[in-house]
């Protein structure tokens, strides 16, 4: 086993007492590589430790039950790869064996970010904002080597990663470093801004990009909805069972890559833990059952919680879900590259949603998520207009690969529907207790 160069020999002890036992199996499901982890040590977030390492490896969980009493859990998954097969890598089968064993999530995203400076930004978006951002940073010489870029219910929220234009180092001088945040959060701020900006330039190590995120949007209360709220594209629901202490939330949804990690993330550091559940999969539906308490064992205690609890959970599966045309950028880069192509995409009416940033040697390579100015699909004539500009054969639009799976029996699907409140701990009991026996080897699968 190979250990980070980080750690001593204590923590090397540790690790080995507390490893999980992983069991990774092509031969049970005919259509999904099945993953259990089992572990006698249960910490606050190892559940989302374990969804992480299948999120950076790309892999999409098609079922998964959830299972943790004392210091004692269980996890099981039945994941494929992005293109909805099972897995038949021997070396992502061999990474993926090796983190979840030594429960150190994989860190692919921010590898390639040590010696660099981190921006963290948030603020009320509005169209063109994010090509005035990087017009700042080309204009004080700062290369943005990576950035993700997120936006949702009108605000924004940006982690970059920057170093010196000129030489490559870390930006590390006091006076240059303030004279970049209070730039930006002029920028920002804009003339309406209504909760005001924040910049902050952060030595914290981002162990995961996309967590940190959340949190800056979560933070931000990005899930309070300044006007009339459209009709949510989820249904989320969270009840009390008090016989057995727990609060259940209920998730249906369209089914998307990283749906799961979305949702454990959120109740994750809104310090909540997730003791039981169950995650499946109807074709493009998505169905999660999830029992929770507070970090002290105790049930959501209040109305307003759990309203607080829905809206925060509709607000994390929204964030990746807009309906927007995914363009991707290939081509050398050079200063001020990203301040120009977001410029041109200003200039021909489409607005950038998310943004994935990455310099490859001397190649940027870009992910860009665009809409027109209100938020609808862009037309296709600006997309080509800005491909034309920039270049046909550098920007590309590109659908993004999701798997498919068989749709079930609808009996099943209508059977839960028809259930109302009365009754909602047997049903969720009955399907723990399906799925339970099921995991176990006892029953064979219904589906």
């Amino acid at each position: 086993m190979e250990w980070p160069t980080n750690l001593d020999e204590y923590e090397k002890l540790v690790i080995r007492m507390n490893n999980p036992r992983v069991v990774i199996d092509n031969a049970v499901c005919p259509t999904a590589t099945l993953v259990k982890v089992d572990s006698a040590s249960k910490k606050h977030g190892v559940l989302l430790e374990a969804i992480q390492v299948l999120t950076d490896l790309n892999l999409s969980v098609k079922k998964a039950y959830i299972s943790s009493d004392g210091r004692w859990f269980m996890d099981v998954f039945h994941v494929t790869d992005q293109f909805g097969h099972k897995l038949t890598d021997d070396s992502v089968i061999s990474c993926l064996e090796q983190s979840l064993d030594t429960g150190i999530p994989e860190m692919k995203k921010t590898q390639g970010c040590e010696g660099l400076t981190t921006l963290e930004l948030t603020g009320t978006d509005r169209p063109g904002l994010l090509s005035e951002v990087f017009a700042v940073l080309a204009d004080l010489h700062c290369g943005v080597a990576e950035a993700t870029v997120w936006t949702h219910n009108g605000r924004i929220a940006c982690l970059l990663f920057v170093k010196d234009e000129l030489s490559g180092s870390p930006i590390e001088d006091a006076q240059r470093i303030h004279r970049v945040e209070s730039r930006l959060r002029h920028v920002l701020k804009g003339d309406h801004d209504v909760r005001g900006a924040k910049t902050a330039v952060t030595s914290m190590a981002v162990t995961n990009v996309d967590r940190r995120l959340h949190q800056l949007m979560l933070a931000d209360r990005d899930y309070e909805r300044s006007s009339s709220p459209p009709v949510p594209s989820s249904s989320v629901s969270v009840q009390n069972w008090l016989e057995r202490g727990y609060s259940v939330v209920n998730v249906q949804c369209q089914d998307r890559p990283k749906l799961l990690f979305d949702i454990v993330c959120t109740l994750t550091d809104m310090e909540y833990v997730v003791f039981h559940g169950t995650i499946d999969t109807d074709g493009d539906l998505a169905q999660q059952e999830l029992y929770i308490r507070h970090k002290d064992g105790s049930p959501i205690s209040s109305e307003a919680e759990r309203q607080r609890v829905i809206q925060c959970l509709q607000a994390a599966i929204e964030r990746r879900a807009s309906e927007s045309t995914r363009l991707e950028l290939c081509m050398p880069d050079r200063p001020g590259l990203l301040s120009d192509v977001t410029r041109t995409f200003r200039e021909n009416g489409l607005l950038v949603t998310r943004a994935e940033v990455s310099t490859k040697g001397d190649m940027a390579s870009d992910v860009f998520c665009v809409t027109d100015a209100t938020g609808q699909p862009a037309d296709p004539q600006a997309i080509e207009a800005v491909r034309e500009i920039i270049g046909l054969e550098c920007l590309k639009v590109k659908e993004e690969q999701r798997p498919r799976f068989c749709r079930k029996d609808s009996i099943g699907r209508e059977e839960s529907q028809s259930q109302g409140g009365v009754g909602i701990g047997l049903l969720y009991l009955g399907s723990l207790v399906r799925r339970n026996l099921y995991n176990l080897g006892l029953i064979k699968s219904c589906s």
